[in-house]
């Protein structure tokens, strides 16, 4: 019988438990043994549903408190110094002090480093480590969880990052060679195999996720040498994980590699299957990942079953494996509780348990089941009938996408025109404060929202409650001293399912949560046809904000590239086919916004780098259409309305020439985990407009201090004209509390007021 896997599973929980008993754990409501007890239950959980859904091996190990990358760095014992003692205390403090900071009992640690993984929304922890870094086995997850699942019944294969692409995924403090370390990393590996082999484990994954990027010739030697060393001695069978896209230049790596089986992305690395075959070791297993494990579409069986078909005849049934592309990290968990999805549109879609299930059924027809054929047959005519249905094509959309010419792209003047308009019609401070849009959505917020929707509070209650959030944060900001204001955005749920519900061709779930770091986790719209804009969306709460104050208030928009990449997109037409068509959404957006007298407009894309190819060679094409599509939505403004942008958690410094193209008046980047690193783009690159580079972390609950967020601005002086910067957090504050948020802005407001008076500035 043909062989079915996959290469790990959400963590969450159907209905989100990981993040409550994290957040309750965080919050002391609940003992970390409750924690540990909820992770345990959903790890058995998972097991299940793999297992009932056509599963015969599972992933272990790929489960986490926070992140498998800080999971393998304490594994190892990659624990900064200053974390240490903490650590070696309490485990779980010193593993959450890692991942979001801790500031008591007189201890002040700032957290590691946040940065996507790959080109997905998922974040994970920088490891930190230095010249002549030791490593030793210290922990002894791994081996726990693989017992685990053995004594529950499962079979199970333990997985985690491989050791060239956990050193190429951390940071050397020192600015050392990452890969010199390797020599001395490699034994922790070699025992970790020992003890799960003698522990029983017949197989473990090890994940190389680096062989989809551009690798140099060291890079590529020393996976060689890893993989030959890792070889000897007692260890279980290693299965060698490659995803996220095909090997390409790195395929040759593979070549008499002393490995039992391949894991290969089959679905961005579709057309490499014959030379994968080709190249595979002796006798290695296939781990075939032929249905897509970052989308949730169902798969198209006239392409993946003659691919599998193939692979059988050149290996046969006994080394062949079938399996989603990658992780299933990256989607939802089951289908089946979306009862109010349009039942065409929920007969096309695919979630984690419905990729096993499909799996399933072609592994029955290689078998030779004429029930699994037939099943896919029909699967094949259900996605034929999708792309006719209702709501798909939207010709006006379509053609106003074919009129479309590059004039849309175009501010009326150049940069050094509009600033001067800008502060003519506006005067601001030098280092003007403000903050990147959302405000703390409280329980109150979240249950009025909730008894909106459920139909226990109607609009007029709703709206009233919206008006009253708006006005405090309003009143708040006045208060604080901060120069440009935000209205909070008390009316969002999410900063692209908000607008994805006001827009033509998008869907959306009630459950299709994935995480997107820790317990903050996200629940992604489903593009399924042409997508357009009946009427404005945001202007009706920006205009009654701005008419609380006589201070400028930002318009916020999430920009075409972030609504495209932090959606399920549709796979019947190119990418940036959708994302034009949402640009032009936008732009309406924005002219409305100006019409109705905003005139400092901020178009949110946080997620312009990470949806960049991992192969630089096919960057200029992304980064071209990206850019392109911020411009439509901006374009044709008068030289007074200020367009804003900005980024966050992702390396800025090799596409700084594309951000800079983007032509936004003010951009704001994430600096304050990296202490201001991500400025050292500015010292090759002279950055002509205005930028704000975020001067404390919202993604942790401690509170700077005034001192630290001048240190930070005196380091962005160094590479910046005061004239250019602005002062403002790293990120929205929507998942902070209030009782974080104040203490946190009054410092940030502190600053700038000290950095003025240093300048000979008195603040207004």
């Amino acid at each position: 019988m043909t062989h079915v896997t996959l290469a790990g599973f959400p963590r969450i929980g159907l209905k989100r438990e990981l993040k409550r008993a994290l957040e309750s754990f965080w919050a002391g409501a609940i003992a970390a043994n409750e924690l540990l007890d909820t992770a345990r239950l959903l790890r058995t959980r998972h097991w299940q549903l793999a297992r009932d859904a056509g599963a015969d091996s599972v992933p272990c190990n790929d489960f986490s408190l926070y992140d498998h990358v800080l999971d393998t760095a304490v594994l190892f014992d990659v624990i900064p110094d200053r974390y240490r003692e903490l650590h070696e205390t309490d485990r779980l403090a010193g593993y959450f002090a890692m991942a979001r900071g801790h500031k008591r009992n007189g201890i002040d640690l700032h957290a590691l480093e946040m940065t996507k993984w790959f080109d997905t929304n998922y974040h994970y922890l920088v490891p930190e480590l230095h010249s002549g870094q030791r490593f030793r086995l210290v922990g002894h997850k791994p081996l726990d969880e693989f017992r685990e699942a053995r004594a529950a019944g499962f079979d199970a294969r333990p997985v985690l990052p491989g050791p060239v692409t956990f050193l190429l995924l951390s940071k050397t403090t020192d600015g050392s060679d990452r890969l010199a370390l390797l020599d001395a990393l490699l034994p922790a590996y070699a025992e970790l195999l020992e003890t799960l082999a003698a522990a029983g484990a017949p197989w473990v994954q090890l994940d190389e996720p680096c062989l989809a990027t551009d690798l140099d010739d060291t890079a590529r030697h020393a996976l060689r040498h890893a993989y030959r060393v890792l070889a000897n001695g007692q260890r279980p069978k290693l299965l060698l994980a490659n995803y996220f896209g095909p090997l390409g230049a790195n395929l040759g790596v593979l070549k008499n590699l002393p490995v039992d089986g391949v894991h290969a992305d089959l679905v961005r690395g579709a057309n490499e299957l014959d030379a994968l075959l080709d190249t595979l070791p002796a006798n290695a297993t296939l781990s075939a990942g032929v249905v897509d494990g970052r989308n949730v579409w169902r798969s198209r069986p006239d392409q993946v079953l003659p691919r599998l078909q193939r692979a059988q005849s050149r290996l046969g049934t006994g080394h062949l494996w079938l399996a989603p592309s990658c992780s299933l990290l990256h989607v939802p968990i089951d289908l089946t509780l979306e009862t109010a999805l349009d039942r065409g549109l929920r007969a096309s879609l695919s979630f984690a348990r419905q990729k096993i299930e499909e799996l399933r059924v072609y592994a029955d027809a290689l078998d030779g089941s004429a029930e699994a054929e037939a099943a896919l047959e029909a699967q094949g005519a259900l996605l034929v009938r999708r792309a006719q249905a209702p709501g798909v094509v939207n010709e006006a959309v379509r053609r106003r996408l074919h009129e479309l010419t590059p004039q849309a792209a175009l501010r009326r003047s150049g940069y050094a025109t509009r600033v001067q308009a800008q502060r003519k019609a506006r005067p601001l401070p030098l280092l003007p404060t403000t903050t990147i849009g959302s405000f703390p959505q409280t329980p109150e917020l979240r249950k009025a929202r909730a008894d909106h929707r459920a139909g226990k509070l109607d609009d007029t209650a709703y709206d009233k409650v919206i008006a009253s959030e708006i006005e405090h944060c309003i009143r708040y900001q006045e208060q604080a001293g901060l120069d440009v204001l935000v209205h909070g955005e008390a009316e969002r749920n999410d900063m692209v399912e908000y607008f994805g519900e006001q827009l033509e061709g998008y869907a959306f779930t009630r459950h299709g949560w994935v995480q997107s770091y820790g317990s903050r986790c996200v629940k992604p719209p489903l593009i399924y046809g042409d997508v357009a804009r009946e009427k404005p969306i945001t202007v009706r709460w920006s205009t009654y904000a701005q008419s609380l104050t006589r201070k400028p208030v930002k318009g916020m928009l999430t920009g075409p590239v972030t609504m495209l990449q932090w959606s399920f997109v549709r796979d019947d037409i190119p990418r940036e086919t959708v994302c034009r068509q949402i640009a032009l959404a936008l732009r309406d957006e924005v002219h409305d916004l100006e019409a109705a007298g905003i005139h400092v407009i901020q178009i949110d894309e946080p997620a312009f780098r990470e949806g960049l190819p991992l192969r630089r060679a096919d960057w200029q094409t992304c980064l071209a259409w990206a850019v392109e599509c911020f411009r439509i939505s901006a374009g044709g403004v008068r030289d007074t309305t200020e367009i804003h942008s900005h980024m966050c958690y992702s390396e800025f410094n090799d596409i700084i020439e594309a951000v800079a193209a983007m032509d936004a008046d003010v951009i704001s980047i994430e600096c304050s985990r990296s202490r201001m690193e991500l400025l050292d783009a500015f010292v090759r690159f002279r950055y002509p407009n205005g930028i704000g580079p975020g001067v404390y972390d919202i993604h942790s609950p401690r509170v700077p201090a005034a001192a630290e967020i001048t240190e930070l601005l005196d380091k962005a002086m160094q590479v910046l004209q005061p004239e250019q910067l602005w002062v403002n957090p790293d990120c929205g504050l929507k998942t902070r509390g209030w009782k974080e948020v104040k203490p946190s802005l009054e410092a940030m407001v502190e600053a700038a007021r000290q950095m003025r008076a240093r300048h000979g500035v008195v603040s207004a």
